[in-house]
C-alpha cells in the first residue's frame, strides 16, 4: 500500500492574515497541519515552527547516525518516536522563539501528524490542541482524535452535565498546544489501514464549520484529492468562514498488482482448468470487443440496434 496526499490552506472569510500551516513529506509519508495562535501575528511564526521543525527532524533523521533531541521510548514504535520526538521538538523551538523574541511571546499552536507505514499498514496518528484527524472507510466517518478543549475536559471530568450547563462553557479555549509550556503531552495513536481509507487532517475552522456527514459526503463523492479538499475549503466558507480553514486529505491506495490473476499461474498448478481460462478469456474478450457492423447490413439481415450503454 501506498499513500497520496494533497492539502490547501485558506484564509477563510473574517480573518484578514492565515495563522495555519501544513506539510506533506511524501518521501517519509508524514502529513502535519497545525493552527497558530498568539498577538501581533505570531500565530503564523508558531504554526509553521511546528510544521518546519517537524519536517526537517524526519529529513535529519532519515539515516540511522543521526543523534536524537530525546531519549527513544522503548514503549513505542519507532515510528511513535519518531512523531512523538519531532512535535516534542517542534515544542522546544516554539518556546525558545517566544522568550527570544518580544513580539513571540505567548504564542502557540495546535498541531496534528500522521506518518503511514505501508510495512506495518498502520497510520500513527500524534496531535496537540484542536486540530482534528477523520478516517473514512467503507461509508463511515471516524473522528480520531480528542480535542484538548476546556468542554472536552469538564465532559471527562463531569459527563452528567447537561446540556445548559455545556453551553455555558466557552467554546474556543484549548487547554492544550504547543508553546505552552516547556514540556508537552502528545496524544499518539496506532490505527490498521485499509486499502481505500482516507484520513482527513484539518485545523478547527473546518471542523468547527463543517458537520462530519458533509465531510463524508465530499471526501466519498470526490475521488480527485485536490477537488476535494478545495470543496471542503468552500464549504466551510459557505458556512461562514469564521477562522483560517485547512485540510490534508490522505489517500491510502492498495497495490492492485497483487489482486491480479495469471492465467499462466492459474495453468502452471492446475492444468485441469485450461479449458475453463480459455473460455473466460473468449468470454472477457468478447465483453470487451467493439461491435462494429457496416453501415448497410445484408440483404435479408437486420443489424441489431446498441444503447450507447
Amino acid at each position: 500500500m501506498r499513500a497520496r496526499a494533497a492539502g490547501i490552506s485558506d484564509v477563510g472569510l473574517q480573518r484578514d492574515h492565515n495563522e495555519d500551516s501544513f506539510a506533506i513529506l511524501n518521501e517519509q509519508e508524514l502529513f502535519i497541519v497545525a493552527d497558530g495562535m498568539g498577538g501581533h501575528r505570531a500565530g503564523d511564526v508558531a504554526s509553521r515552527l511546528a510544521t518546519d521543525a517537524i519536517v526537517d527532524f524526519f529529513k535529519a533523521t532519515a539515516s540511522d547516525d543521526v543523534t536524537w533531541p530525546f531519549h527513544f521510548d522503548a514503549r513505542l514504535s519507532e515510528e511513535e518516536n519518531r512523531l512523538l520526538t519531532g512535535i516534542r521538538l517542534a515544542n522546544r523551538q516554539i518556546v525558545e522563539q517566544s522568550v527570544r523574541a518580544r513580539e513571540c511571546h505567548g504564542m502557540g499552536t495546535t498541531v496534528v501528524g500522521a506518518l503511514f507505514s505501508s510495512r506495518k499498514r498502520k497510520m500513527f496518528i500524534g496531535h496537540v490542541g484542536d486540530s482534528r484527524a477523520y478516517r473514512v472507510r467503507k461509508g463511515e466517518i471516524t473522528q480520531m482524535t480528542r480535542d484538548h478543549s476546556l468542554v472536552n475536559d469538564y465532559l471527562l471530568a463531569m459527563p452528567e452535565l447537561t446540556e445548559e450547563q455545556r453551553s455555558e462553557l466557552p467554546k474556543n479555549v484549548i487547554t492544550r498546544a504547543l508553546g505552552m509550556q516547556d514540556q508537552v503531552t502528545v496524544d499518539l495513536q496506532a490505527d490498521d489501514v485499509q486499502p481505500g481509507d482516507v484520513y482527513l487532517l484539518c485545523s478547527d475552522g473546518l471542523s468547527g464549520m463543517i458537520e462530519d456527514d458533509e465531510i463524508l459526503g465530499v471526501v466519498s463523492d470526490q475521488p480527485d484529492l485536490d477537488i476535494a479538499c478545495r470543496r471542503l475549503i468552500a464549504l466551510a466558507n459557505e458556512h461562514g468562514g469564521e477562522d483560517n480553514i485547512t485540510a490534508v486529505i490522505v489517500k491510502i491506495d492498495g497495490d492492485e498488482t497483487k489482486d491480479e490473476i495469471s492465467f499462466s499461474d492459474t495453468l502452471r498448478d492446475r492444468p485441469d482448468l485450461e479449458e475453463t481460462a480459455r473460455a473466460l478469456q473468449v468470454a472477457d474478450a468478447a465483453q470487451n470487443a467493439k461491435v462494429e457492423m457496416a453501415d448497410t447490413p445484408p440483404a435479408g439481415i437486420v443489424a441489431p440496434k446498441f444503447d450507447d450503454k
